[in-house]
């Protein structure tokens, strides 16, 4: 049996949507990052951890694991120019906030990142509970 030919048509359909859903994403959350790590008349380092080891390695390495050595390496050296700012900021909660080391002298403090609005500059909290913090609304 033969197929009879159908000239190809388009069909236009106007799309209207039926719910309002906000610009700014699901919750519009704002965490309050308070930069609290160190003192304001000192400076100290900053570094992140990015190796996966536990504790700050400001130098690679080799641990030997199932008798091989397995190489590391440094955690990401930031500054050593941070200090704190004693503010606390108005932090989108899409921003990303990263597991550090603050070090001054023989002083080391575990500390959450948070590089700013713009992702450029360096701010430390010793809250490492994020649950903790508290929010806003944007």
């Amino acid at each position: 049996m033969k197929k009879r030919y159908e000239r190809p048509s388009a069909y236009i359909e106007e799309f209207t949507p039926n719910e309002y859903v906000a610009a700014c994403g699901e919750s519009g959350k704002v965490y309050n990052f308070q930069c609290n790590a160190g003192r304001n008349d000192r400076y100290g380092t900053v570094y992140l951890e990015t190796n996966g080891k536990a504790g700050l390695q400001t130098e690679g390495g080799r641990d030997w694991v199932n008798g091989k050595p397995k190489k590391y390496s440094a955690d990401k050296y930031l500054t050593s120019l941070y200090h704190v700012c004693d503010t606390t900021h108005k932090a989108n909660s899409k921003d990303e906030f990263r597991d550090g080391y603050y070090l001054r002298g023989d002083t080391l403090l575990n500390v959450i990142v948070w590089r700013g609005e713009d992702g450029n500059n360096v701010h430390c909290t010793t809250n490492l509970n994020i649950n903790e913090w508290s929010t806003a609304k944007s």
